[in-house]
């Protein structure tokens, strides 16, 4: 949850400011943002990938920690959660497609890239989004004997479901 907050955060604080420099929240308002503002498209375009979880940013080490912990323990749900991501992956490319990249609108052409202050805002979170995918041992230390406690609770009463065969 850490790692997502991080991400989430770093891609609300972009969507405000696009929306306060163009005055809509319609992705057909936008287009051929990176030619204008490509500080401001590449924000976007890292809070994009993390929440994707590519390797590299944050995301990635907790993501993958729960895919393996679901195939190895309920492998439906494991698979189910493997299309979550396919279609997570899907829709913030073809965000990320429709208001970044193509030709520059008109309304869009005159729109600022990110200001000094507002570069100050999110560039943090950019920072921690790569320096947790790298080095993330400072969350997963915090948030360890919380989930090793969860673990051994649910191993008390959920035992891991025998399939019996069909007889």
């Amino acid at each position: 949850m850490v790692n997502h907050g991080i991400s989430t955060a770093a891609l609300m604080l972009v969507a405000g400011f696009l929306i306060s420099r163009r005055g809509s929240r319609l992705i057909a308002d936008y287009g051929g943002v990176q030619k204008v503002a490509p500080v401001l498209a590449g924000t976007f375009l890292i809070g994009g990938l993390a929440t994707l979880s590519l390797p590299g940013l944050a995301p990635f080490v907790s993501e993958f920690l729960v895919l393996v912990g679901a195939f190895e323990r309920y492998p439906a749900v494991g698979i189910v959660a493997t299309f979550g991501i396919v279609l997570a992956a899907l829709y913030t490319l073809v965000l990320y497609q429709r208001t970044m990249t193509g030709p520059v609108k008109a309304e869009v052409a005159e729109m600022p890239d990110l200001r000094v202050r507002e570069l100050l805002v999110v560039a943090p979170l950019i920072a921690l989004l790569i320096f947790l995918g790298v080095y993330p041992k400072p969350v997963t230390d915090i948030v360890n004997p919380a989930v090793q406690q969860t673990m051994s609770d649910v191993h008390k009463t959920d035992p891991k479901p025998e399939v019996e065969a069909a007889k």
